[in-house]
């Protein structure tokens, strides 16, 4: 497996990175050696320049200057209480960003299950707080450190998805902005978030 990305791979529309990172590895090194890692399989940018959902609901003031930040930081927003990982996208003083919102588990899936127990093996990282909380992330530790860091970093996939591989829809949860075709899925992946938007827009890829 070639190097973790770095932050200058994030420097750029977040829209782009979304899709790019379909298929890519996140990768979590516990303190004790042992590692956690997932596929990407369903991804959501944010580019408040441009972004309705920046000055409503969930995306307050404080939240948008949080994203604002230099390129490839982890940062992590809460949603009724849950951790949400997020990581940030162009320059400084821009807010913007990529949420991860799907993981399909690759390696120790066992102790994402003693992080997460569930009787459904999909249910244990198909949304984005279930995923935070099976790799055993903690916000305090991770909030603000490089995208490439030792403990917690991510690998490009092999190759860029081809467009009839990839679903793109609406955003969950948000109103305003809703309808942006700013949300990536790898189709028919078992542990895309449940609760598809009915809006599909798949392929070609509408650039941003």
């Amino acid at each position: 497996m070639s190097a973790p990305l770095p932050p200058a791979f994030f420097d750029r529309d977040p829209v782009k990175v979304a899709r790019e990172l379909l298929g890519g590895t996140l990768v979590h090194v516990l303190p004790g050696g042992e590692t956690l890692s997932g596929r990407i399989v369903e991804t959501e940018a944010y580019d408040c320049p441009r972004d309705p959902a920046c000055t409503a609901g969930r995306f307050h003031a404080a939240r948008s200057a949080e994203m604002a930040v230099a390129a490839g930081r982890w940062l992590f927003w809460s949603t009724h209480g849950h951790p949400l990982l997020q990581v940030s996208c162009r320059p400084e003083g821009i807010a913007a960003s990529v949420l991860v919102r799907a993981l399909e588990p690759l390696e120790g899936k066992g102790q994402m299950l003693t992080h997460r127990p569930v009787t459904h093996e999909r249910a244990l990282s198909n949304g984005p707080a279930k995923l935070v909380y099976a790799l055993g992330l903690r916000p305090a530790e991770v909030r603000g450190t490089v995208v490439n860091s030792a403990a917690l970093h991510l690998f490009a996939p092999p190759e860029i998805l081809p467009d009839d591989r990839v679903g793109i829809t609406a955003r969950i949860g948000i109103k305003e902005g809703r309808n942006l075709p700013w949300r990536f899925v790898i189709r028919n992946n078992p542990w895309v978030s449940p609760g598809v938007p009915s809006m599909d827009l798949a392929g070609p890829f509408p650039g941003s």
